[in-house]
């Protein structure tokens, strides 16, 4: 039996994954906010009730929002701010009594995916989220790739391509938009385009008053002209965005997550257009839509446990 446990900006969530996959246990409960020592208090209380409910547990993997520093064993970039700087690996082992395996939780993601989910079968995976974020993982033979910063695949912080082969209406919005500042201190980085709040800029941008990244693609559908040239840009940026990752990395499938993931026109228009950026005779590479919807994340923690020997 394996724990996985997702931590997010407002929830935490198990799953306890037998051997083949079958799930056998899952809780969610709401995060706790600002507290480093209530967030390992609400960890430990999902570990006892998933080994309560399981009859025991092989192995513990953690999904957290952001990476561990490999020489100090303390959390970094983590959105949940008050986990930064926090040795969250260790605090957890020591409350737990048992080792604990943590990784990035969009690398859980891709890693979920690349086990059983929609790059099942294939040697290199990519997962990427388009959330509230843009985060991404790497997943080699089975296995996560880490490098020595800890922040493999995370593409979000690169800068923004211009989508220089978009029709000229298209490349003409693109540059027109103002240059958007991320939380990061750069510029123009994937995230502050490509996230959910990124896509709702533009679209407000564009002149569609719209609240919600749901309300603007129910908006192009019935016809709404704005809404509809922001996620035709949208569109372009991503083809684009994803295309560095194909020249750099060529994996054989890239899985998309997060509540944009959900937007299914992306699909088909992002395959549609990523040909003319990226350096080959034709792209081989598959997107995908994630097996698992949101569930993947949570499940790669347990894949992570599983697959680091506990």
């Amino acid at each position: 039996m394996h724990l996985g446990v997702d931590v997010g900006g407002t929830k935490i969530e198990a799953v306890v994954l037998a051997a083949d996959g079958s799930q056998r246990f899952r809780e969610r409960i709401a995060a706790p906010q600002g507290s480093y020592r209530d967030t390992l208090a609400a960890i430990a209380g999902l570990h006892d009730r998933a080994e309560a409910a399981c009859g025991g547990l092989d192995s513990v993997g953690l999904g957290a929002p952001g990476s561990v520093i490999p020489e100090t064993g303390l959390m970094k970039n983590c959105n949940s701010t008050w986990l930064n700087g926090q040795p969250l690996p260790q605090g957890l082992a020591d409350r737990l009594g048992r080792s604990v395996v943590v990784a990035n939780d969009a690398d859980c993601f891709a890693l979920s995916e690349a086990s059983d989910g929609a790059g099942a079968g294939e040697r290199v995976v990519f997962g990427v989220i388009l959330g509230t974020g843009v985060g991404g993982g790497v997943v080699v033979d089975g296995r996560l790739l880490a490098g020595p910063n800890g922040i493999a695949g995370e593409w979000g912080h690169n800068p923004l391509p211009d989508p220089a082969a978009a029709p000229a209406a298209v490349l003409a919005r693109h540059r027109a938009m103002p240059a958007r500042q991320c939380y990061c201190g750069r510029t123009n980085c994937v995230e502050t385009w490509l996230s959910g709040p990124g896509l709702l800029q533009s679209v407000q941008a564009m002149g569609c008053e719209v609240a919600t990244t749901e309300a603007a693609v129910a908006a192009a559908a019935t016809g709404d002209a704005a809404a509809a040239a922001a996620l035709e840009l949208h569109q372009w940026q991503l083809a684009a965005a994803l295309s560095v990752v194909i020249n750099v990395l060529d994996p054989d499938v890239i899985v998309l997550g997060g509540g944009l993931s959900q937007v299914g026109l992306l699909y088909d228009g992002v395959v549609a257009r990523w040909d003319r950026f990226v350096f080959s005779d034709r792209v081989r590479t598959r997107l995908a839509p994630p097996r698992f919807g949101d569930a993947s994340g949570v499940r790669g923690a347990a894949w992570l446990g599983r697959r680091s020997g506990q």
